[in-house]
């Protein structure tokens, strides 16, 4: 993927490039409610952005403070070709950076096998989460 670029950013500078994305994977093509979409975490978090070589956003999710991975979306155009992947990885080390012993995130049960090939272990029951069924996911520091 040589013509793809990951970008950290704080949210002020996300926003605009993250959240037309984030529409209409998540609004559009999933049906979560637009008032869902964005949160007060959004604030606070930091947003990986994955980049075509003009600009165009193919994938972004979130890191919380707390370790918690969220909000991933890839372009419908750019799914299958590890995109998605290399967004979690950036987010990934990016916990490890801030000496994080783990990161969680909340999977899409239709994700799960994405997120196992990505050493995410599923844990505990499925739960609805905007009216889409989840599973909780962790993944420790091989080190912690």
């Amino acid at each position: 993927m040589k013509d793809i670029e990951l970008v950290l950013l704080d949210w002020t500078e996300a926003a605009p490039r993250a959240m037309p994305l984030r529409e209409r994977v998540f609004v559009v093509e999933q049906g979560v409610p637009a008032e869902m979409e964005m949160d007060e975490y959004d604030s606070l978090s930091r947003h990986a952005l994955a980049l075509a070589e003009h600009g165009q956003v193919l994938a972004t999710g979130r890191l919380l403070p707390d370790g918690h991975v969220g909000r991933m979306a890839v372009d419908a155009a750019w799914r299958g070709r590890g995109i998605g992947g290399l967004v979690l990885e950036t987010l990934v080390e990016e916990a490890w950076r801030r000496n994080m012993r783990e990161v969680v995130l909340n999977a899409q049960v239709s994700a799960i096998d994405f997120y196992v090939r990505h050493g995410f272990v599923a844990e505990g029951e499925t739960f609805m989460d905007a009216g889409i069924v989840h599973r909780r996911m962790r993944r420790r520091r091989s080190d912690a």
